[in-house]
């Protein structure tokens, strides 16, 4: 449904009620299905969660896709820490495994062609699919790790793990929706002044952004990996304090005017 609805917006142009509509009907689905966050005690506050953050992962891929490559190696290095995870631990949950190195494998024959300058481009269809697949893995990987193996150690950990793991979704949406509510412009209407592009403008090349976001998420996912498997209250630290450079690097350097 999350392709069927990202093609329609590649062709059609839908509106944008529609859009959410449908990404509402997906995140149903998931909670009907049984996968969904467990942070609260209250189990609505869990279901209203789960709504928000798969919309949110849905339109944050679908942002994200605003230059050669970027989501696609972005989606890779998220993919593979699924896998080592699932893998890790011996998941019961083999589909996250099966499922994980399947959109890995697909998106490194995608990025060949994506990658700068790209001859093929992901469109709402890939993104929103992505965004959608991401998140509802992200469920059971990052929202409710160690609840069934014993690593659990607490809400703070699990929310880490999100940040981390899906860092530079959250930031460039973040840093977007601040900048044009600021500007006193609609969030939601599309523009170049997404975290890439601000870097772009700084005369960095499409090629070193890229390389630039996979290091960030190289960083971000092996201090999740670890985080999982050696968990330590100055690692938690230490990854906290990854995110604030990030994000404070990435916001700042769209609102701090170059020097001519």
């Amino acid at each position: 449904m999350a392709f069927l609805m990202g093609l329609a917006d590649d062709a059609f142009n839908t509106q944008p009620l529609l859009k959410l509509v449908t990404q509402i009907i997906c995140s149903l689905i998931l909670v009907y299905s049984g996968i969904h966050i467990r942070l609260f005690e209250n189990l609505l506050l869990n279901y209203g969660l789960t709504v928000f953050w798969i919309i949110g992962m849905m339109n944050s891929f679908n942002l994200l896709d605003n230059m050669d490559g970027i989501t696609g190696i972005i989606t890779v290095v998220i993919s593979g820490l699924f896998i080592a995870v699932s893998v890790s631990l011996k998941s019961t949950n083999s589909y996250i495994t099966i499922f994980s190195i399947c959109l890995l494998g697909s998106v490194v024959g995608f990025l060949v062609y994506n990658f700068h300058p790209s001859k093929m481009y992901m469109g709402d269809s890939g993104s929103q699919f992505i965004g959608f697949f991401l998140a509802a893995i992200g469920i059971e990987v990052c929202w409710n790790n160690g609840l069934p193996f014993g690593l659990y150690h607490g809400e703070l950990e699990n929310i880490t793990l999100v940040l981390l793991v899906f860092l530079l979704p959250i930031v460039d949406t973040t840093t977007v929706f601040v900048n044009r509510i600021a500007r006193g412009n609609s969030p939601f209407i599309g523009g170049k002044d997404h975290t890439t592009h601000h870097l772009f403008f700084r005369g960095i090349t499409e090629k070193r952004i890229a390389m630039l976001y996979l290091l960030i998420s190289v960083i971000a996912c092996f201090l999740a990996y670890n985080l999982i498997f050696s968990f330590t209250y100055n690692l938690l630290y230490l990854a906290l304090i990854f995110i604030v450079i990030v994000f404070l690097f990435l916001y700042l350097n769209t609102i701090i005017k170059k020097r001519t």
